[in-house]
């Protein structure tokens, strides 16, 4: 599936337990573009008791992330496709707590705990072109950092060494913003787990509408465009803007079965799981 470019495997594990397909070698060779199926990600989809479908979250490095907001957006998409959920509002699980979600029109919608160390002023030293740079959590933690040209920044050259900061105790997300003519802003983003710029960020859109809000750049909704050209759009509500919607792309590309996955330099055999 691909949530605004982001893109995961997911595999629907509500009758047969991951197993070892949830191993980090197994989810790195998965997540392989060039000896895998390639991905941002690997989403396992659950029962559970608490809302109507749970998703278990791992990066492509195999690390377990609370949240990633395009995934949520993909499992809601999903869910329906499968006849999880219907038409009305429904709940899902994850590692951050129980979200509520909706479809509007073909785009689904998922409401996010609000967001927690929201810090204006991060604190680091900023680079020339650079005008602010803030933190947030927002499931996950993000560095937010306000340029002049978003086509003129080293995503990774400036967002791998700040992604490891040793102010921050979990690393960070680091997302790069600008504005655009039209009043809504375009970001690129360097995402811890997969360590390399993706094509979107869910929880990132989160953190850098919370931070551009608080920097009183924005209203209470805000307009985000992706490095692949697709819009995520955020709505802030509750006490001090801090409790945001997020909404955007969930398409369901291909369906397919595993085979053989290069792991540690054996062929492991997947088939039967898709």
């Amino acid at each position: 599936m691909s949530g605004s470019g982001n893109d995961f495997v997911f595999v629907d594990a509500r009758a047969d337990a991951p197993g070892p397909l949830a191993s980090p070698e197994i989810v790195g060779a998965i997540c392989s573009r060039g000896t895998g199926i390639g991905a941002d990600g690997v989403v396992f989809l659950e029962d559970t008791d608490r809302a109507d479908v749970r998703l278990t979250y791992l990066n492509a490095d195999g690390s377990r992330a609370d949240l990633c907001g395009n995934a949520t957006l993909c499992t809601a998409r999903l869910a329906r496709e499968l006849g999880i959920v219907g038409a009305g509002e429904f709940a899902i699980e994850t590692d951050s707590g129980v979200l509520k979600a909706r479809f509007q029109g073909d785009r689904p919608e998922i409401d996010l705990l609000p967001a927690t160390d929201v810090r204006p002023v991060a604190g680091m030293p900023l680079e020339p072109g650079e005008q602010r740079m803030g933190f947030a959590v927002a499931g996950v933690p993000h560095l937010v950092i306000l340029v002049d040209d978003l086509e003129a920044v080293d995503v990774v050259g400036r967002g791998r060494p700040l992604r490891r900061h040793k102010s921050l105790k979990a690393g960070a997300n680091v997302n790069f913003v600008a504005g655009r003519r039209d009043g809504s802003f375009s970001f690129r983003t360097y995402e811890r787990g997969v360590e390399a710029e993706t094509l979107a960020c869910g929880t990132g859109a989160v953190a850098i509408a919370v931070l551009l809000n608080a920097w009183g750049l924005t209203d209470h909704t805000v307009h985000l465009t992706t490095t692949s050209g697709r819009e995520l759009r955020v709505r802030l509500t509750g006490p001090q803007h801090l409790t945001p919607s997020l909404s955007g792309e969930a398409k369901l590309v291909y369906q397919g079965r595993l085979g053989e996955l290069p792991a540690d330099g054996a062929a492991v055999v997947a088939g039967g799981r898709g």
